[in-house]
């Protein structure tokens, strides 16, 4: 008797820039649901004086800590000029320029603004991790590359990529433009760098980092490293609108940077020595841990963000050895310029966005250190996860 033999069975098999898309959405809703059962079951830490909704909400409160009431603020009733005081003027337009095009889409009221948001945020994450696959391939195997993304996903600090913050939209413009310049697409390239220096002040720093990057992809021609020179040029339309903005509505093309210098307690002047912090709290470590961390209320903070910083720029001359000067260029002009400001805060989330590191970590051998700094990543993102949400000054 002749048993008939079992036919094959077809399958769809998505693209993997799909499933990687898919994933990074997967991700941000296991750590949405995390949140929220820290959020019931943690006090919160402080009471930040606003709402999502109209009242406290456990679940999507957590998704709007500190500056996302001032994006909010931007997205619902634009910018207003502030003689002599804090400006929402300090935060560049892109993100809540998006955030209030999908919030009067959704309806106009406040807590739409704030949903806008999320899905601006969840969007932008879930775009930027394919791209950064594709262009990990540009120097890694095929696992590695998948390698690189999961690093960036779970990142310390990578909750900031979920909430509504605009790190996202950050780490995809500049994934964008590095992406876009590697392979040539000038116009792509000085669209993605103009929409960076449009999301965030530092944006401008990475400028030369970039042109590094365009001279170098170029075919060698005088022409094509014109159109490369003049792509990373592009980069600073964005910047350069901004600051226009500004002097028709103060009459100073700088007025975002005065603002900016007077966030903080003890000010934001950009310009210090970069290193003064770090020895700071260094210091402080080596000489009394337990007192320093006990008695100063935000020295475990500072301590996790300078930890980042550092281990960050420790990077730098392994990425410049295994990438070129323009990736580790990246990293240090990341970091330069919040170091220089004379705070800790958002270091953490300044190193989120650097796209060479979790390309280094990828590019490691050895199946058990890769299964080591996941895991160490994961206990710190969900510590940061927790206790951002729990509204503690780790912003």
């Amino acid at each position: 008797m002749l048993v008939a033999a079992p036919q094959a069975v077809h399958r769809i098999r998505l693209p993997i820039e799909v499933r990687i898309a898919l994933a990074a959405i997967g991700f941000r809703m296991i750590g949405a649901f995390v949140g929220f059962i820290a959020n019931l079951t943690i006090p919160d830490y402080q009471d930040q004086g606003f709402t999502v909704l109209d009242g406290p909400n456990p679940f999507w409160d957590r998704f709007a800590r500190y500056d996302a009431g001032w994006y909010q603020g931007i997205a619902a009733n634009g910018y207003a000029f502030t003689e002599g005081g804090r400006s929402n003027l300090a935060f560049f337009p892109l993100y809540p320029t998006l955030m209030g095009i999908g919030g009067r889409l959704l309806g106009g009221d406040k807590h739409d603004f704030y949903f806008a948001g999320i899905v601006v945020s969840w969007i932008a994450f879930a775009v930027a991790m394919p791209l950064l696959y594709r262009l990990a391939t540009l120097d890694l195997p095929r696992e590695s590359a998948i390698r690189a993304t999961i690093y960036a996903a779970v990142f310390p600090s990578a909750y900031f990529f979920g909430i509504v913050y605009s790190e996202s939209l950050f780490f995809l413009t500049l994934v964008g433009a590095v992406l876009a310049l590697r392979q040539r697409m000038w116009l792509v390239a000085a669209i993605a760098g103009a929409a960076m220096t449009a999301t965030r002040v530092n944006g401008v720093m990475f400028v030369p980092a970039l042109a590094w990057i365009a001279w170098h992809a170029s075919d060698g021609t005088t022409r094509e490293r014109m159109r490369a020179m003049l792509a990373a040029a592009g980069s600073l339309l964005g910047f350069g609108a901004y600051c226009y903005f500004n002097y028709r509505l103060s009459g100073n093309p700088f007025t975002w940077y005065d603002s900016i210098t007077r966030w903080g307690t003890s000010g934001y002047l950009p310009g210090a020595n970069p290193l003064g912090g770090i020895v700071a709290v260094a210091e402080e470590l080596i000489t009394r841990p337990m007192p320093y961390l006990i008695s100063e209320r935000m020295a475990p903070y500072d301590t996790l963000n300078t930890i980042s910083a550092v281990l960050a720029l420790a990077t730098v001359p392994f990425v410049w050895k295994r990438f070129g000067f323009g990736y580790a260029a990246i990293i240090f002009l990341g970091l330069i310029l919040p170091l220089s400001s004379g705070q800790l805060e958002g270091l953490g989330r300044y190193c989120a966005v650097l796209l060479p590191i979790p390309l280094l970590l990828a590019s490691l051998r050895g199946e058990a250190r890769h299964s080591w700094f996941v895991a160490c990543s994961v206990m710190f993102y969900a510590l940061g996860l927790v206790l951002f949400g729990n509204v503690h000054p780790l912003f």
